[in-house]
C-alpha cells in the first residue's frame, strides 16, 4: 500500500464509545417499538391490528405523518436528541403496549435515524482527505448514453468515484465485485477507470449476460477506452453551448454526468442483443471518403434523438460509442489507391501493435459464477489474486456481512466498501430457527454488544427496513392497494377455508389482476384453493366491508415506515462496530453515498485496513 499520503487513521471518525452509545441508544426505542414493525399487514384485519397496536385514529396518523416529514425537510438535520428510558417507555401503554404518544413517536423515530445520530462520514470529506485536496473529482466525463437506467447510473457513477479514490490511496489496480449481477459497476469501474476487476455473482444467468456484454466490449475497448479520456473541457464546452452556462459545482457535475451516463426512459442493457460491428484500425481515417457518404452514415446510425431510421437496440448500443468506432464498408471505388511497399510495412506494423494491444486489454472485466461465504478461499475462485479493493453494490441478504467477515479475515483484501440490501433476507442468529438451518456464520448480529443480549429484530421487522421513507415522504407511496386486496384476502381465506396451513404463495396475484375479482380468483388458485366455493357477489361483499377501513392499513404502513430508518440503522451500526471491533482495521465509517429518494438504501460501509 502506497505510504506517501496521509494516514487514514488520522482522519476524522465517530469515537468508539460514541458508536456504542448510539447503537444502545437506537436498541433501547426498537425495544418498544418493534411490535409495530413486526406485525405482518397480511393479517391485519383477521388479527384487529391497529386496534391492538394503535390508539390514535387513522386520520391523525397520516396527518401527524406529514407534519413531521416535508420534502423539502427531508435533506436537513437537526442536533441529535437522547431519550431516556422513561421518555421512551411513556410513548406506549405500559399495560396493552398500544402506542398513546404519536408525537414523540415520530420525533424519536426520526432521532433514531442515520442522519440525526452524528456518526457517519460525509462523502465530500473522505473524498477529498483520499484525493488531498477539498472537493469532488466529478472531472472525468462520460460518453455513454444508453448503458444503463438512471437509478443505476447515479449509484455507479458515484460509487465508481469512491473505489477508485480509494484505490489510488492504497496503491492497488485489482477490485472484487461481489454480487456484480449484470456487470454494471465491474464494467464501469475498469472502462473508465483502468481497474482490474473480477465480478463474482452466484447467478449463472446474471454472469452469462455479463460474460455476453464482455465479448462485445473487449471489440470496442480501446477505441471506447480512448474516447473516455477526452479532454473534460471541451465536454463541458460543448454541453454549456447546448444547455447555457451551468454553476460550476460538484452537484451540477455529477447531474450531468448521471445524465449522460443514463438514457432518459429506455434504460437498456450491454447485455441484450445488438449487431456485430467492427472497429476500424488505429491508422484509419475517413478522409476518403465523399462527404454524402459520411452524412448518411452520421444520420444512420448516430442521431439519438430521431429513432425512426433503426432499431431502438441497434441505436442503444451504437451510441455508446464514439462514431469512428463502427467500420464502414466502403465503395471499391474509394480504395482504389496504390499502396508503395513502404507504407504496406508501415500499415503492417501497426496491425501487429494493435493486436498486441487487443491480447494484452483483452478482458474489460472478468465475470465469475461462485457462491461467497465467509469460509470461501478467494484463490480457488481468482488464480491471479492480489491486493485488491472488495466492493459490493447492494449485495443482498448475508453478502454484505461476509464481505465485511472476508475483508477482516483476507489478508490480500486491504480495502473494503459495501451497499447492503435485501435486510429480510438476513439470517439472524437468536431468531427462532427451522430445525434443518445450517447457517454457520449469521448476518444477523455481528458485533459483541449485541450478540451478547442475543438480540434479534425478527423477519417482519426487516421487511419493514426494506421500506423507503424518503420516497414516501414526497409522494412515491406505498403499494397499499395490494396491500389492501392481500389483507381482505386473508379474511375471506380464514372465514371460509378455515385455518389453512400450506406452503404456496398468492405470487404476483395482483400484477396480474384488473379489479378485486380478478385477484382473489388468481389467488386462490395459487393457494390451491377452490375458488367456484364462492359466488362474486360474496367476494364484493368482503371488499365493501372493508374498504371503510383502507384508512387503516394505511396509516398503520405509515408507522411502519417511521420506523425503516432506524431498523436500518440499527443493522448498518451493527456492522460499523464489528469492524471497530478488529484490530487490522485503520479506519473505518458509514458513508451517505446516493439520493435515498433515487436510491433507498444509499448508505455505504467502507474500511480500510492497516499496514
Amino acid at each position: 500500500m502506497s505510504c506517501n499520503r496521509r494516514q487514514l487513521s488520522t482522519m476524522e471518525q465517530p469515537a468508539w464509545e460514541l458508536l456504542r452509545q448510539r447503537l444502545r441508544a437506537v436498541r433501547n426505542f426498537l425495544s418498544v417499538a418493534l411490535p409495530i414493525a413486526n406485525a405482518h399487514t397480511g393479517d391485519f384485519y383477521t388479527r384487529g391490528v391497529w386496534d391492538e397496536l394503535v390508539c390514535s385514529s387513522p386520520e391523525a396518523v397520516l396527518a401527524a405523518f406529514t407534519r413531521h416529514h416535508p420534502p423539502e425537510q427531508l435533506n436537513h438535520t437537526e442536533p441529535t436528541r437522547s431519550w431516556d428510558e422513561n421518555e421512551l417507555l411513556k410513548i406506549f401503554c405500559k399495560a396493552s403496549h398500544r402506542l398513546v404518544d404519536l408525537e414523540s413517536f415520530l420525533e424519536a423515530a426520526k432521532h433514531h435515524s442515520l442522519p440525526y445520530l452524528g456518526v457517519c462520514t460525509p462523502l465530500g470529506q473522505l473524498l477529498g482527505f483520499l484525493n488531498e485536496e477539498e472537493h469532488n473529482n466529478y472531472d472525468k466525463k462520460i460518453t455513454t448514453d444508453e448503458f444503463m437506467n438512471y437509478k443505476k447510473a447515479h449509484e455507479v457513477l458515484v460509487m465508481s468515484q469512491l473505489i477508485d479514490s480509494i484505490a489510488n490511496y492504497c496503491g492497488i489496480k485489482q477490485v472484487i465485485d461481489l454480487g456484480s449481477g449484470k456487470g454494471y459497476l465491474s464494467s464501469f469501474l475498469s472502462m473508465h477507470y483502468d481497474l482490474k476487476v473480477y465480478g463474482i455473482d452466484s447467478s449463472s444467468t446474471n454472469t452469462h449476460g455479463a460474460t455476453e456484454r464482455n465479448r462485445k466490449l473487449k471489440k470496442y475497448w480501446k477505441v471506447y477506452r480512448s474516447r473516455a479520456r477526452t479532454d473534460s473541457k471541451s465536454q463541458m464546452s460543448e454541453t454549456k453551448k447546448e444547455r447555457g452556462a451551468l454553476p460550476d459545482n460538484p452537484e451540477c457535475k455529477t447531474s450531468i454526468n448521471e445524465k449522460l451516463l443514463s438514457s432518459n426512459n429506455i434504460g437498456l442493457g450491454l447485455d441484450q442483443e445488438k449487431p456485430e460491428f467492427s472497429p476500424v484500425n488505429s491508422s484509419s481515417s475517413f478522409t476518403d471518403l465523399k462527404m454524402s457518404d459520411s452524412s448518411e452514415l452520421n444520420n444512420q446510425y448516430c442521431t439519438v434523438s430521431d429513432t425512426s431510421k433503426a432499431p431502438t437496440s441497434e441505436l442503444s448500443f451504437l451510441n455508446i460509442l464514439p462514431f469512428d468506432a463502427v467500420e464502414v464498408v466502403t465503395s471499391p471505388k474509394l480504395c482504389q489507391r496504390v499502396l508503395s511497399e513502404e507504407e504496406r510495412e508501415h500499415r503492417k506494423m501497426v496491425n501487429i501493435k494493435a493486436k498486441a494491444n487487443r491480447v494484452k486489454e483483452s478482458n474489460v472485466y472478468s465475470p465469475l459464477t461462485s457462491y461467497i461465504t465467509a469460509e470461501t478461499e478467494l484463490h480457488d475462485v481468482i488464480a491471479d489474486l492480489e491486493d485488491s479493493i472488495m466492493v459490493g453494490l447492494h449485495t443482498c441478504g448475508d453478502l454484505s456481512p461476509n464481505t465485511l467477515r472476508i475483508f477482516v479475515g483476507k489478508p490480500e483484501i486491504k480495502a473494503v466498501c459495501s451497499v447492503g440490501c435485501c435486510y429480510h433476507l438476513l439470517s439472524e442468529e437468536f431468531e427462532v430457527q427451522p430445525e434443518e438451518n445450517t447457517v454457520e456464520k449469521w448476518g444477523f448480529p455481528m458485533c459483541q454488544d449485541l450478540k451478547e443480549e442475543r438480540w434479534s429484530c425478527g423477519r417482519n421487522a426487516r421487511m419493514s427496513a426494506c421500506l423507503a421513507l424518503d420516497r414516501v415522504a414526497v409522494g412515491q407511496g406505498l403499494p397499499l392497494e395490494s396491500l389492501f386486496y392481500r389483507a381482505v384476502l386473508q379474511v375471506i381465506v380464514k372465514e371460509c377455508y378455515g385455518n389453512v396451513k400450506s406452503d404456496r404463495r398468492v405470487g404476483k396475484a395482483f400484477s396480474k389482476s384488473s379489479c378485486f375479482l380478478d385477484y382473489c380468483r388468481e389467488s386462490l388458485k395459487n393457494l390451491g384453493l377452490d375458488e367456484s366455493k364462492l359466488s362474486d357477489s360474496r367476494l364484493i361483499e368482503y371488499y365493501e366491508m372493508y374498504k371503510s377501513r383502507k384508512k387503516e392499513l394505511e396509516a398503520f404502513n405509515m408507522l411502519r415506515v417511521v420506523l425503516s430508518p432506524c431498523i436500518e440503522a440499527l443493522i448498518l451500526l451493527d456492522r460499523l462496530c464489528y469492524l471497530r471491533e478488529q484490530g487490522n482495521v485503520a479506519w473505518s465509517g458509514l458513508v451517505k453515498l446516493f439520493d435515498p429518494v433515487k436510491s433507498p438504501r444509499c448508505y455505504a460501509v467502507i474500511a480500510v485496513k492497516k499496514y
